[in-house]
C-alpha cells in the first residue's frame, strides 16, 4: 500500500506543476526529440535516438511516480492547527544549546526537503524532535552528537496561509 506522505499547500502545489509541466510540455517536446532523432536513418547506432528513448522512460516514469504521490497526498489543514506548537507548515527560531547558534528551520513534507534554505522535513531528526514544542520549551535531538534546542519563535510560513 503506497505510503501518505503530508505535503504544505505550497508543496502540493509544486507537485502538481511539475505533474503539468511534464504532461503538458515536456512529452510534446520529447515526441519531437524522438521524431527529429529518427529522421538521423539506422536506428541501431544513433545515439540521439536512444537518447530520446531513454529521456521519454524517465519522463514517464516521473509522471507516474507525480501521479502517486499526488493520489496519495495528505495537505495540511491550515485552519486546524495550533499556531503556538511546532508542525508541518511552521517556521522555528532554535537557539542550539549544545552549538551556542541560532538557527531557522521551515518545517515541512519530506519531499520538500531544501536544506540550503532551511527547509527540513517533519521526518528529519531535527524536526521530529521539534514537532508539538512551543516556545521556550527544550527538546532533545538524538543522534551521534546529541543536541539541545531551545525553541525562541513559532510561525507559520506566510505563503501557507
Amino acid at each position: 500500500m503506497p505510503e501518505t506522505k503530508t505535503y504544505t499547500p505550497e508543496g502540493f502545489k509544486a507537485l502538481q506543476d511539475e505533474l503539468d509541466f511534464l504532461v503538458n510540455v515536456r512529452v510534446e517536446e520529447n515526441k519531437k526529440e524522438i521524431s527529429t532523432a529518427r529522421s538521423f536513418g539506422d536506428l541501431s547506432e544513433n545515439s540521439e535516438y536512444d537518447a530520446a528513448k531513454e529521456e521519454q522512460g524517465k519522463i514517464h516514469a516521473r509522471i507516474a511516480e507525480l501521479r502517486e504521490m499526488i493520489a496519495n497526498a495528505k495537505i495540511i489543514d491550515e485552519s486546524q492547527i495550533d499556531e503556538s506548537k511546532v508542525s508541518v507548515g511552521s517556521i522555528v527560531v532554535v537557539y542550539n544549546v549544545t552549538r551556542g547558534r541560532e538557527f531557522t528551520y521551515h518545517i515541512v513534507g519530506s519531499y520538500e526537503t531544501d536544506p540550503v534554505n532551511g527547509k527540513i522535513s517533519d521526518d528529519s531528526p531535527v524536526g521530529r524532535s521539534l514537532l508539538g514544542a512551543g516556545e521556550g520549551d527544550e527538546v532533545l535531538v538524538p543522534g551521534v552528537r546529541e543536541q539541545v534546542l531551545q525553541v525562541k519563535s513559532v510561525t507559520r510560513a506566510k505563503e501557507s496561509r
